[in-house]
């Protein structure tokens, strides 16, 4: 039976999450505040060299000629510049050191309660005057349907390799929003991902929802320095505006899945998306 009821043709109210926010235990702050919002903020979790040789590094991959033409480069529909960078832990050395290290996967294993494996990782670029935003979503939401993710049972990390300004597309969530399953209305087409990685249009919750989330639980950004990071779960509501400053905005994205959370077949999609997007083999995080 299917818990989390999405991509329908008739309207599907929201429900009330049943899985737990937090599947270990709380035994610190972040996480006492990751269970009542969804999400935690680290403001140093990378000093500023590790952040300079982590820049240096995505800026290598999206000037890569050799990737221009690679399925895991994602880009910008009206610039045609380098909007994502799938699968950097496979594509990078630096990323793969990156991802192993205590302080990167410690906190999603604790919060997961499991062993955890990369689900997905990726680079969001977004650059200044032409960057575009991202609709609001629940990333969950879309693994479900599309990748066969049984359960919100899964965090991201997004570690900000520029500085986050309130002004410059920075993240955008709603706290609290993710103990909430807003389904969404309409079929998934057929290889959906080739156009919503660039411009996400099924898999969007309706206004409707939005606006009540939005009236219950608030807006909050995440801001910060370069080297400051967001844990948050699976499915609490985020999205961003454009960047139309002169300031770039870049974040690494790494999906931490648990093991026992493993994917089966897509809920409400014609076939799974490839494994540069959601990751299949569940090897975990050592």
């Amino acid at each position: 039976m299917d818990r989390y009821r999405t991509r329908t043709v008739a309207a599907v109210p929201p429900i009330d999450r049943d899985d737990p926010a937090v599947w270990g235990e709380v035994t610190t702050p972040e996480l006492a505040a990751f269970d009542t919002d969804g999400y935690a903020i680290f403001d140093e979790l990378l000093n500023p060299a590790e952040v300079a040789d982590l820049a240096a590094e995505v800026d290598r991959l999206a000037g890569d000629p050799e990737l221009r033409g690679d399925e895991r480069v994602i880009v910008e529909k009206a610039s045609n510049g380098v909007r994502s960078i799938f699968e950097v832990h496979r594509l990078s050395t630096v990323i793969a050191e990156l991802v192993r290290q205590e302080r990167i996967v410690g906190p999603a294993r604790q919060v997961l309660g499991s062993e955890v494996y990369i689900h997905q990782s990726r680079v969001n670029y977004m650059p200044g005057f032409s960057g575009a935003g991202f609709y609001w979503h629940s990333d969950f939401e879309t693994w479900h349907a599309e990748d066969g993710m049984p359960a919100p049972r899964a965090v991201s990390l997004s570690i900000a390799l520029t500085d986050n300004f309130p002004f410059n597309g920075s993240l955008m969530v709603m706290p609290g929003s993710h103990r909430t399953f807003v389904a969404c209305q309409g079929e998934t087409p057929p290889e959906n991902y080739r156009e919503s990685l660039r411009e996400q249009q099924t898999g969007v919750p309706d206004r409707t929802a939005l606006t009540d989330l939005a009236d219950k639980h608030g807006i909050a950004q995440f801001t910060g320095a370069r080297g400051s990071a967001l844990l948050f779960d699976s499915n609490l509501l985020h999205g961003s505006s454009n960047n139309i400053t002169p300031f770039p905005r870049s974040n690494l994205f790494l999906v931490f899945n648990s093991v026992e959370n493993a994917l089966d077949t897509p809920y409400a999609a014609p076939a799974p998306r490839p494994g540069y997007i959601a990751a299949r083999d569940v090897v975990p995080v050592r």
